[in-house]
């Protein structure tokens, strides 16, 4: 029986914005499956869409060559929505217009908590790679490969404090940003439990993202250690660019969100060095799959994947999985679509690039072990 929590309905380069995989379907009515993405290709959060874009349609082009989905080809159309929660209900309605069966998105939380509704009056299944706040998952059609945002914020505690990485934290969080907000959240509770005092816990808002001297500065006095940063790359960057100019010297340790800092424009990347994040993927592991996916998404875009796209990879291979275990056919209305993949997602265990042996309850939550990363050489580098 579905947690109560999921039968509540809760209110995530311009139009480079679509990538087709061409159907060589082997039925006669030329049924495909056809699933939908959505996420920022343009804007602040451009990073994390392009990746997922990239990484989905590498997955789909994969299963494609390798016979389909029960036999049935895939097609793939991404919108992009600008990390804005009114523009991806745009986004989704396109799709719809478009024969979408199936959603792979969206990528950032707010727009996928706009668009989990959508989902969940349209009977339509949607896996979120990377929406991580709470409600994203809240409808009983919705299902995430990220770690959940409470996930992050108590791993993250429990690594610092293990690790003894520091026992006085600071933190600055976007106190706008449902993200943002449920890692401190938890982040705060578990570290009573490790040990570590919060030294200052200081917001700011999306309207107030540029100037951080406040912040730093109360971080500084009170000593800390160590400063948790459960926010995007963005400003993160500039944090980190801030408190090199008044000269605070301390470790920055943040989440999924900050996957993507070496890349943004101008930054001065030797900043990020010794920059700590928790992340299910490490580009440099050693293992046979991760090194495969690593090297054909590199030989297809010519970039490193980050988690973002890990995360994208291992949810088409999530669907591909469900829908074989339940025998689910392209020509069959979306409403039996969702209702089979919803039954087949609790049945499976992926050996994905971000986990092994991932399994995904009724809540839509995955099971799997977080990893840590340093930024060393200007690369990411697993911790212990």
């Amino acid at each position: 029986m579905k947690n109560l929590k999921k039968i509540i309905s809760v209110t995530a380069a311009a139009a480079m914005v679509m990538s087709t995989v061409a159907p060589v379907s082997v039925f006669a009515d030329d049924a495909t499956f056809k699933i939908g993405g959505i996420g920022p290709v343009t804007g602040a959060a451009a990073i994390y869409g392009q990746a997922v874009k990239n990484a989905t349609e590498l997955a789909i082009n994969e299963v494609n060559e390798d016979g389909g989905i029960n036999g049935y080809q895939v097609e793939f159309k991404f919108e992009d929505d600008e990390n804005d929660a009114e523009k991806t209900l745009n986004a989704y309605n396109a799709l719809k217009d478009w024969g979408m069966n199936i959603l792979v998105g969206t990528v950032t939380s707010t727009p996928c908590v706009a668009v989990a509704n959508e989902t969940a009056a349209d009977n339509m299944f949607q896996l979120t790679p990377s929406g991580s706040a709470t409600e994203c998952v809240a409808n009983p059609n919705v299902f995430r490969v990220c770690f959940s945002d409470p996930n992050q914020g108590t791993a993250a505690a429990q690594y610092i404090g293990e690790h003894k990485l520091a026992t006085k934290v600071a933190i600055i969080y976007d106190s706008s940003d449902v993200y943002s907000s449920g890692i401190t959240q938890n982040f705060t509770a578990e570290a009573a439990n490790q040990g570590i005092e919060i030294v200052s816990s200081e917001a700011f808002t999306a309207d107030n993202n540029k100037d951080f001297s406040v912040q730093l500065q109360k971080a500084k006095d009170g000593g800390a250690e160590l400063v948790f940063l459960p926010i995007y790359y963005t400003e993160a960057s500039l944090i980190l660019a801030q408190a090199d100019s008044m000269g605070f010297e301390t470790k920055f340790f943040g989440c999924d969100g900050m996957d993507g800092i070496l890349g943004v424009e101008n930054f001065d990347t030797s900043l990020a060095e010794g920059l700590m994040l928790l992340t299910p993927f490490a580009a440099d592991s050693t293992d046979e799959k991760t090194q495969n996916f690593v090297k054909a998404y590199k030989d297809a875009y010519k970039d490193t994947p980050n988690q973002f796209a890990a995360d994208a990879y291992d949810a088409v291979y999530a669907v591909k999985a469900a829908a074989e275990k339940e025998d689910v056919k392209a020509d069959m209305d979306v409403a039996d679509i969702c209702a089979a993949l919803e039954k087949g997602m609790t049945e499976i265990t992926l050996e994905g690039v971000t986990g092994d042996e991932i399994t995904w309850t009724e809540d839509g939550e995955p099971n799997k072990a977080p990893k840590a990363v340093e930024i060393k050489d200007g690369a990411y580098a697993a911790m212990e």
